[in-house]
């Protein structure tokens, strides 16, 4: 295991010392509006910033980036280059994914990783900037069911999924893009484990699901007569992973470069995933494995592909620049509040807007988008 992490350390830190720039540079960040300074910092004590993450593909890339040394994940002691690079110490907690949301909405954490629908509500009481979109579901959120093979004989029957998440919201915009009508349809409310598990076990009351990888990739393979009856490819660009911070913690002395290394970590590791020399690619796509399910590079070459990465600062520009996506978010509202995720008010959403209070702005990946 030393010497695995020892290979994808020495070619994480070649993408690293590739892209380091003097501070003196057009490209390091510049000092913040507030006054306080934002040039790179290389000795003595850095800032401290947190980011809780769970465990999903483009999300267990700060996981990885912690084991191959890129960041010293825990606050104080050595740290790594990106962290000397940026004048950061950035303190990475992984927990369960509600807790991360927790946490974030009650500043107990700087940044976190969350969806796009999720970074709602936080964003009503904690001002919030999407600082880079991470991966989109492209297939890794799916309704499957035994015994059915069309949307339509799911009539009459409960499909069971987790209330309020993206798998409710893959419910009703998945049928409303094939032309059926949501209120025809029962979404049950049951945790995806248990779901999938149900179905899994030949369960006399569980015959549809509505779930994600892994547990959608588990119960295709051993669910008998399992059959997907649509996924998240009928929904492009509406499930968006992210990387999300408070305004307040931005406006915090070295906040700015914090942004900028969160986004610089994820990139990358994403460049080694899509790395020429195999051996490289192969290896970071197995450790993401580890830390997303413990799943092996077999499975993990089918979850990455059901979960397209924005694998690079032009491609996340792109998304959040583009008039699609603009238009895709207020889909997103409509359809939080139609599920009851939002419910009397909705956040102020901006594009490079930092007076709204959920602002996609693209300025932390165009920092190194030269790198």
């Amino acid at each position: 295991m030393k010497r695995f992490w020892s290979f994808v350390l020495v070619a994480m830190i070649g993408f690293v010392g590739c892209s380091q720039n003097p501070p003196d540079e057009p490209s390091a960040p510049e000092a913040s509006e507030d006054g306080g300074s934002d040039a790179v910092v290389t000795t003595g004590d850095l800032p401290a910033f947190s980011i809780t993450a769970s465990e999903y593909p483009s999300w267990s890339t700060f996981m990885v980036a912690a084991k191959a040394g890129l960041i010293n994940p825990d606050q104080g002691g050595d740290y790594g280059p990106l962290e000397i690079k940026y004048g950061v110490d950035v303190v990475l907690q992984v927990k369960d994914y509600d807790p991360c949301l927790t946490m974030f909405a009650n500043g107990a954490c700087d940044a976190t990783c969350m969806t796009n629908m999720d970074a709602l509500n936080p964003a009503l009481g904690r001002a919030s900037t999407a600082i880079c979109p991470t991966s989109q579901s492209l297939g890794a959120d799916k309704v499957i069911a035994v015994g059915f093979k069309s949307v339509q004989d799911l009539k009459g029957q409960k499909v069971y999924g987790l209330a309020k998440s993206v798998s409710e919201y893959l419910f009703v915009r998945g049928l409303e893009q094939q032309g059926e009508n949501p209120t025809d349809y029962e979404f049950a409310n049951l945790d995806p484990g248990a779901a999938a598990t149900a179905l899994q076990t030949g369960s006399s009351d569980v015959k549809a699901i509505d779930v994600w990888n892994p547990f959608a990739l588990q119960t295709l393979r051993t669910a008998k007569g399992s059959t997907t009856i649509f996924d998240s490819t009928v929904i492009p660009g509406e499930i968006v992973d992210m990387i999300v911070i408070g305004n307040d913690s931005l406006a915090k002395e070295g906040g700015t470069n914090f942004a900028t290394c969160l986004c610089d970590i994820f990139y990358q590791v994403s460049k080694n995933l899509n790395s020429s020399d195999s051996a490289v690619a192969d290896a970071t796509l197995t450790a993401l494995g580890e830390d997303f399910s413990n799943l092996p590079l077999a499975d993990m070459r089918i979850v990455i592909k059901e979960t397209q990465f924005y694998a690079t600062p032009q491609d996340g520009t792109s998304l959040y620049t583009s008039d699609q996506f603009k238009e895709t978010m207020k889909t997103v509202v409509s359809t939080c509040q139609k599920i009851g995720v939002l419910e009397d008010k909705t956040p102020t959403i901006g594009y490079g807007d930092a007076s709204a209070q959920l602002n996609f702005d693209p300025q932390y990946m165009e920092a190194v988008s030269g790198n």
